[in-house]
């Protein structure tokens, strides 16, 4: 068994998306601080953390499009707990159309899209209006098909270069959640593997980071 990890890694200041801030890391308690408060010889950190919930590698559950989607606590983990995977390869397009699903079988998978514009990360070409994302006759088979969750190793999903969302509207509302920015879709060399991007359960809340990762038998 191999795990891959497919997380970006989230750090002090570092912009995952244009436009929302950079998360703010800092210690709640320092190891200094905390030595006040324990036993001689012990000492601990409390970290915090000032961020958006569209940061790092990330879920999208209905409620980030619908107020009357369900949030992240009400997100069924079947969908994306051990799911057989389908790697999509839609390096070297734009658009990632239906023709790239042709023959496959989606249903109750984790339909994963292989851009590699994950090697743009945190540089400003990353966010630019020509990032690749997944065409809506794609989307239809999708959902017509009966994915469990759909990623993609982009900055959005979506065409950005409008104000339009069709391709989070038509998953979110077949109650599809989203993983965006993902990494290292290149290291799965294998037809058989399971995906996994559970985030945790916030009330109030639609979108959150996730570790998601690939296990490769």
């Amino acid at each position: 068994m191999r795990i891959i990890d497919l997380s970006h890694v989230i750090s002090d200041g570092l912009v995952t998306y244009p436009g929302l801030p950079a998360p703010a890391i800092s210690d709640h308690l320092s190891r200094a601080a905390s030595r006040e408060r324990y036993a001689p010889g012990y000492e601990f950190q409390i970290g915090h953390i000032d961020m958006v919930s569209n940061t790092g590698t990330y879920l999208d559950t209905p409620f980030h499009r619908f107020a009357d989607g369900h949030d992240l606590a009400g997100l069924d983990l079947a969908r994306v707990v051990g799911v057989r995977g389908v790697l999509i390869d839609a390096t070297g397009a734009q658009v990632a159309d239906a023709a790239l699903l042709d023959g496959l079988d989606v249903a109750g998978a984790a339909v994963l899209f292989h851009t590699g514009w994950d090697r743009y990360w945190a540089t400003d070409t990353y966010g630019d209006g020509m990032h690749p994302f997944v065409a809506m006759d794609a989307v239809e088979r999708l959902v017509a098909g009966g994915a469990a969750v759909v990623g993609i190793d982009s900055v959005n999903i979506d065409d950005t270069r409008g104000g339009d969302r069709p391709v989070h509207t038509a998953l979110l509302g077949a109650g599809i959640p989203i993983v965006e920015h993902l990494r290292g879709l290149d290291q799965i060399q294998a037809t058989t593997f399971t995906f996994t991007a559970a985030p945790p359960a916030v009330v109030g809340m639609g979108t959150f980071p996730v570790r998601a990762l690939a296990v490769v038998a």
